[in-house]
């Protein structure tokens, strides 16, 4: 019997036994031992805290698209305030408080709206396609806080700084610096672990992401479309249907060979497996964990949305979410998830899991409409 994703037979009783899991409410199923232990370890919480962060995030989930519904066109963007425990919805228009107050969100103030800083985003991922942004240019995102697009550079060089004065002149742009600059999580050969891709003189070691019917999707820069892949156990898995990088960092893999697919993300004994029962955006300050075959289970906070980072090279990847959960080298395409809800695949991101860092994933919902799939889900 073959196996998809990382399958053991614990999974398999998790999976066949779904129809249990759905009379459970979603917050009973989230808040296991295993959890409340991975979030204390990660993000510095007491028991106590990582509870009720669990509870509070579930709550965000009801109120998030109607909150930015509420705001119209008034809309600055929204984020998780972990001190209130509440979404707090930027408004540029008094008028549209009330409004959003009524959901049961919180208000603030902000400058810009978010479309405002979505188009000046756009406008320098246009200078980078037209210049090459320098290498030492890491990445940019909106921040609606600040009411600017914050750039994050790793040194100050003439080419650096030219970039940046026309990058000023697409809108306001804020800088910060970090020397670790962003690279993908692929890997090369080694054994016993998720998926692999025969290369020249070896093979790629990447991480299955989530099961959707006839396949899995993960990162696109683990393969280009028609590469074929092998299970962790090395037998004939399937076959990237359907790849993208740079620009984005998706892929769909459709398996074959006797592989099938189970709606669930592997706990790696840190945690009781995942039952993933479908999928929801989780905004800045959430928490957010992630499952790779590198570093397995690792949590941390959602910390930029939309971001675009520079791989080097000109390889730019557009729209990611940056969270401060660390990976390593064969963590790429791994699980991003909220609770039981799907978030993303691991794209790439700097540092490892002893010194901490900063990772990239690519949002769920491009992949599955570009390619026509169906989140498997418990």
């Amino acid at each position: 019997m073959k196996r998809h994703v990382v399958l053991s037979m614990s999974i398999l009783s998790a999976a066949l036994a779904a129809t249990a899991f759905v009379a459970v409410p979603a917050t009973a199923q989230e808040m296991s031992p295993g959890l409340v232990s991975a979030m204390q370890r990660d993000l510095g919480m007491t028991e106590p805290q990582a509870q009720q962060r669990i509870r509070q995030e579930a709550e965000l989930r009801k109120i998030d698209t109607s909150a930015e519904q509420a705001a119209g066109k008034a809309f600055g963007g929204s984020w998780f305030d972990p001190d209130k425990g509440k979404l707090v919805v930027g408004v540029t228009d008094k008028s549209a408080e009330a409004a959003v107050r009524a959901t049961g969100a919180e208000v603030a103030r902000v400058s810009r709206t978010a479309a405002e800083l979505d188009a000046a985003q756009s406008r320098i991922d246009g200078v980078a396609k037209t210049t090459k942004a320098p290498d030492a240019v890491h990445s940019w995102h909106p921040d609606p806080k600040s009411g600017s697009v914050v750039v994050t550079v790793g040194a100050e060089t003439p080419e650096v700084e030219a970039f940046l004065a026309e990058a000023r002149k697409s809108g306001p742009v804020t800088v910060r610096r970090n020397a670790e600059r962003p690279r993908t999580y692929a890997a090369g050969t080694v054994g016993g672990d998720p998926y692999y891709v025969p290369v020249s003189g070896g093979y790629v070691r990447c991480s299955i992401g989530f099961s959707v019917h006839g396949g899995f999707v993960t990162a696109g820069h683990c393969a280009g479309t028609g590469a074929n892949t092998q299970g962790w156990d090395w037998s004939a898995q399937g076959q990237f249907a359907g790849s993208s990088f740079p620009g984005n960092d998706y892929a769909f893999v459709r398996t074959g060979n006797g592989w099938w697919t189970v709606p669930v993300v592997l706990g790696w004994g840190a945690v009781s497996d995942v039952l993933v029962r479908g999928q929801w955006e989780a905004p800045v300050g959430s928490s957010i964990c992630r499952s790779g075959s590198t570093t397995h289970w690792r949590c941390g906070q959602v910390l930029a949305k939309n971001e675009t980072v520079n791989y080097g090279n000109g390889q730019l990847v557009h729209q990611l979410i940056k969270t401060s959960a660390c990976a390593q080298g064969g963590d790429s395409g791994g699980s991003f998830v909220t609770g039981d809800q799907a978030q993303g695949m691991t794209s790439g991101g700097w540092g490892d899991c002893n010194s901490g860092g900063e990772t990239w994933f690519q949002p769920l919902t491009e992949v599955l409409n570009v390619y026509g799939l169906r989140l498997h889900t418990g």
